[in-house]
């Protein structure tokens, strides 16, 4: 996968990825930024709950359980400190429906967290870097 990110001149990156899709990112007028776009921290939770809802959702529907709605609310605690990387994430799925068994969302929840969620295992990930002038 890729991604390709072109900045604004101030403070903000319009990004693209392999889906052709676009999104754009800003800092916050006390930043620099315009303060017209998610704040990357924010996206990198954003992701985290894509990512596990939609492992949920599929593990789900393959325990044929019906669901009626679905939400994940995410709350992040940041160092105090640069980087100021998230210490503690906390999602609370809420999940609702006729059928709903405790032990198979509970199930579900689990397997996306420890074998499927692919922003989860990532956030531990090994990162390395190079850097290109013109």
């Amino acid at each position: 996968m890729h991604s390709k990110l072109s900045w604004d001149h101030k403070m903000g990156f319009y990004a693209s990825g392999d889906s052709g899709d676009q999104i754009f990112m800003d800092a916050g007028t006390p930043e620099g930024g315009s303060d017209s776009g998610v704040r990357p921290m924010e996206l990198l939770l954003h992701a985290l709950g894509g990512c596990t809802g939609m492992d949920v959702v599929s593990i789900l529907k393959k325990m044929q359980i019906d669901l009626e709605d679905f939400s994940i609310e995410i709350s992040g605690e940041r160092a105090p400190e640069h980087p100021k990387k998230y210490t503690d994430i906390h999602l609370i799925f809420k999940v609702m429906g006729p059928n709903i068994d405790r032990d198979k969302v509970n199930r579900a929840v689990e397997l996306s967290q420890t074998k499927y969620c692919s922003i989860a295992a990532s956030l531990n990930s090994k990162l390395t870097y190079e850097v290109l002038t013109e």
